[in-house]
């Protein structure tokens, strides 16, 4: 890899620098620039850092609202053009698309890092973090979390390491094309302010460009020296050295902080004043990495500034990643301690620093208006469904997309409505009664989506691994974001609406109850002031809507496509949880001692909601009837991968509104609970082959199976949940003692036990089979029948798999479903589709004993989703087929082959 010298010129600049170095040899004018140089040290617009955030989702249902016009706060006219001096190059995350989906002009730039991490604190100062990825909101340890460096197996933990220091190499290199090409017009520049007009004067040149040149000059110098020992690596290696030297020399990097607020006024100051300079910074040449095919990518001078910012985030979580896979007896341990110690006090000074009006605005007649909270949140306006995002500020809600823009031109906001706080009112139930229900989207349509997705995202792997052409990929990329893109917009179903007390009302649907309190509180303290209605002028709009996408603190699209290739997919397996306590309800448990088993799916965060039980008829729901639970509390904390995978218990506190939950958890991974163990008592029934299993009872179905269906039939087919839900992970293990014991109290144990608990014994025992339901045997045909296209193929392959089945395997399949098929009439009342139901127990009736190895899988992550998807369609194609009958398929034996 080759890096030009600070002192070379790039190839591929703009005719506009090259001109203005012409110009500066032959002593022509240039247009004046402004003479105003901002003093120096102002840090009230130092940018937040964003920390992106899992959703543990769980899907509710409930329905939106619609209503009239409102008075004075439609903003139907186009905000200022002018107002916005950020580029294009703070990606989006849609780009392509406006907020309907609708296909836009350009997509984003390439060759720009993501945007860093920010603590999301919508009352707190914005401030950087020192978190690790998924860090669980600590603050990174010099010392490594437990059992990890001590422990590094010295092969495995040098392998790591090379692939942190390969990873991050690249990323250097990335970084230093973007420095030079920020230094690049600097020289040029320089050369015109000694002209009779000069474009920028010296002192302007020197604030916008302040210690750039010593910051490249470190980095270059730091990579020089890195790069040869990566590329020659072997264990003898050592650079802790290199790292503790550039940590040491974070003082420019202090002085440029300082700096860079006026650094950015100024440049913005001299691009309103100055066409030419104006062009300039708009499109720097970047150089492209040495594998990129495209040579140079063209960024803003706005963008670039804000790099070196970013990049002192980045250093100090490579650090926290090496450590953990450097043993503590390596030479580098000390060294990169010393570095990580270093950095963390920097980025703690500089959090000192910053001043919170960086997240302000000032009206015109010189009031502040802070930004509290936004994000992104899909609203049903006229009937359909569109993404807007919306900003939160102190005294007043605005709604907005992001206008369609040309190329080369600022990306800006779109007002589509505001509400004064002080207007602003939650309706209450019998107000949204006249509300218009919102259908949810169909779970099937909802499915297939996911299908598409996964099976994108397996194309784009198998592309990467056989090095396929960049346009193919970005090709799929663009369609697994269309489809990506549709389920964020179609798959919130929890209603949110506000009022105006003036006229209209607006409805938004969410995720999550717990994302909806976040609002709805965040709103309500807010209102806890003294707040004045008014009416914005057109002028103050288009201040306030102009300002948005500089203040914003979520700049992407929460979709799976914007995320790094490096950034952690969550959490895929199982979550068991122990809570021992919960104090500060008005009848506190001061023991309980309840386990709970979550599914993880790509979870990067556990999050806690305690309700009060509402027994007030008149606070009923009116979209279905259901009475309205208040929540009293919630809290959240992050799964960090390093805690929980462990085989020890981590246990912790929640504290939310003066209610402190205490628990335990462990997590198993998906490669763990992917394995089906054969029991080693073959007496009991858990474990053991279906067919000794009835062969001993002399029975057609399982006594367990048929004991828990009938108890479920009986008291739980309305319970809402039901399968869904976790029973209490003890009761369940009490239940298979009993079954496997063949205990006499069998029946009366269940009379009395939870009915999660006995759902959750069934599900463990068709999962705890030694081979899957369905039988290893006919898995691959199973995947590749459900593929077909053709309704009639597709049939005959589904009947004839089902045919070839043992009876005993068969016999119990038809009888679950039939049972599955009666708790699925009782959705509107249990929430449970068949949909749902396909879900939970698809991967519990097909997943194969033996996982079966993707060479073009490479995560857990894709292994899950790729699988899971198809065992769901199975289940569910069986589960919408009309009634199957066990005699009717046997006689339709004589006329197909049984093999398979």
């Amino acid at each position: 890899m080759h890096l030009i010298p600070g002192g070379r010129r790039l190839q591929g600049r703009s005719r506009d620098l090259e001109q203005l170095e012409s110009e500066a040899k032959d002593g022509r004018r240039s247009p004046t620039a402004t003479e105003e140089a901002p003093r120096r040290g102002a840090r009230d617009h130092f940018p937040r850092w964003r920390r992106r955030k899992g959703l543990l989702w769980v899907p509710e249902r409930d329905s939106p609202s619609h209503s009239s016009p409102e008075r004075n706060s439609d903003c139907s006219h186009n905000s200022s053009d002018h107002e916005d001096g950020s580029s294009a190059d703070f990606s989006y995350g849609a780009d392509d698309y406006d907020a309907e989906g609708n296909e836009e002009q350009k997509g984003p730039p390439e060759g720009s890092e993501t945007m860093p991490y920010i603590d999301e604190s919508p009352t707190k100062s914005p401030q950087l973090s020192a978190r690790s990825q998924g860090g669980g909101g600590d603050s990174i340890s010099p010392t490594p979390p437990e059992g990890q460096a001590p422990g590094v197996e010295a092969g495995k933990g040098l392998e790591m390491r090379k692939l942190v220091l390969s990873g991050f190499l690249a990323s250097e290199e990335i970084y230093i094309n973007q420095l030079e090409a920020l230094l690049l017009p600097m020289k040029p520049l320089k050369a015109t302010a000694t002209t009779s007009q000069p474009v920028l004067t010296i002192q302007q040149i020197e604030t916008i460009f302040y210690k750039i040149q010593d910051i490249y000059e470190i980095h270059k110098e730091f990579y020089d020296n890195l790069c040869p020992k990566v590329q020659q690596w072997d264990s003898q290696v050592t650079m802790g050295h290199l790292f503790q030297k550039l940590a040491s020399q974070l003082g420019v990097y202090k002085a440029f902080v300082d700096n860079y607020k006026v650094a950015l006024e100024t440049a913005e100051k001299c691009s309103q004043s100055n066409n030419q300079f104006q062009k300039i910074s708009e499109e720097l040449k970047v150089k492209g990495p040495k594998d990129s095919k495209d040579s140079h990518t063209s960024v803003t001078m706005e963008a670039l500034l804000y790099k070196p910012i970013d990049r002192v985030t980045r250093s100090t979580l490579v650090l926290h990643d090496l450590l953990k896979h450097t043993p503590v007896d390596h030479p580098d341990y000390p060294l990169l301690q010393d570095a990580l110690r270093i950095s963390q006090n920097f980025l703690s000074s500089i959090n000192e620093d910053i001043d919170p009006r960086r997240t302000a605005v000032t009206t015109p007649k010189g009031e502040t208006r802070q930004l509290v909270k936004d994000g992104f949140l899909v609203e049903v306006s006229e009937g359909s469904r569109k993404l807007r995002h919306v900003f939160l500020f102190t005294d007043v809600l605005l709604c907005a997309k992001l206008k369609k823009t040309s190329a080369g031109k600022h990306q800006q906001y779109d007002c589509k409505w505001y509400i004064p706080l002080a207007d602003l009112v939650f309706p209450s139930p019998e107000e949204s009664e006249a509300s218009p229900h919102v259908h949810p989207f169909p779970d099937h349509e909802l499915e297939d989506m996911k299908m598409k997705i996964s099976a994108l995202k397996s194309e784009i792997q198998k592309e990467k691994a056989n090095k396929g052409q960049s346009r193919a990929i970005e090709r799929l990329k663009k369609k697994m974001f269309e489809n990506e893109f549709l389920l964020l917009l179609n798959s919130p179903t929890i209603p949110f609406r506000i009022h105006n007390r003036n006229g209209k009302s607006y409805l938004f649907l969410l995720s999550s109850d717990y994302e909806r309190s976040e609002w709805r509180e965040a709103i309500q303290k807010l209102q806890k002031k003294d707040l004045q209605a008014f009416v914005l002028s057109s002028v103050e709009l288009q201040v306030l809507t102009g300002s948005c996408f500089k203040l914003r603190t979520v700049h992407n699209i929460p979709v799976t496509s914007n995320k790094d290739d490096d950034e952690s997919p969550g959490l895929y397996g199982f979550l068991h949880v122990i809570v021992h306590s919960a104090k500060g309800f008005k009848q506190s448990a001061q023991q309980w001692e309840e386990e709970f088993e979550i599914e993880l799916e790509g979870s990067q965060s556990l999050r806690i909601l305690c309700y009060e039980k509402c027994y007030d008829k008149t606070k009923v729901n009116k979209d279905n009837n259901e009475i309205v639970d208040k929540i009293m509390g919630k809290g959240q904390i992050q799964l960090d991968p390093q805690t929980v995978e462990t085989k020890n218990w981590h246990t912790d506190v929640i504290e939310m509104n003066g209610i402190k939950v205490e628990f335990s958890m462990k997590f198993t991974s998906r490669d763990m609970s992917l394995k089906r163990t054969p029991s080693k008592k073959q007496t009991g029934v858990f474990g053991v082959k279906i067919s000794v299993v009835t062969k001993r009872e002399r029975s057609k179905v399982p006594y367990i199976v048929r004991q828990c269906v009938e108890e479920v039939e009986k008291r739980g087919i309305e319970e809402v949940g039901i399968y869904r839900i976790s029973g209490v992970a003890t009761d369940i293990q009490a239940l298979k003692a009993v079954f496997d014991a063949n205990n006499k109290d069998i029946l009366l144990m269940l009379s009395d036990m939870d009915i999660n608990a006995i759902a959750g014994t069934l599900k463990l025992y068709f999962r705890e089979l030694p081979e899957p339901l369905l039988t290893d045997r006919l898995y691959p045909a199973f995947m590749e029948g459900i593929a077909l296209s053709d309704p009639a193929a597709k049939e005959n392959c589904m009947m004839h798999l089902l045919r070839s089945l043992p009876d005993p395997n068969l016999i119990t399949f038809l009888f679950l479903l039939e049972h599955l098929k009666r708790v699925a009439e009782k959705e509107p009342i249990n929430k449970m589709s068949l949909h749902n139901l396909a879900t939970v127990f698809g991967p519990t009736l097909l997943r194969p004993s033996e996982v079966e190895s993707k060479a073009h899988l490479t995560s857990a992550a894709d292994i899950w989703s790729h699988d899971v998807m198809a065992q769901v369609q199975v289940l569910l194609y069986y589960l919408q087929h009309p009634p199957i009958s066990f005699a009717e398929l046997k006689r339709n034996t004589l006329y197909f082959s049984t093999d398979v």
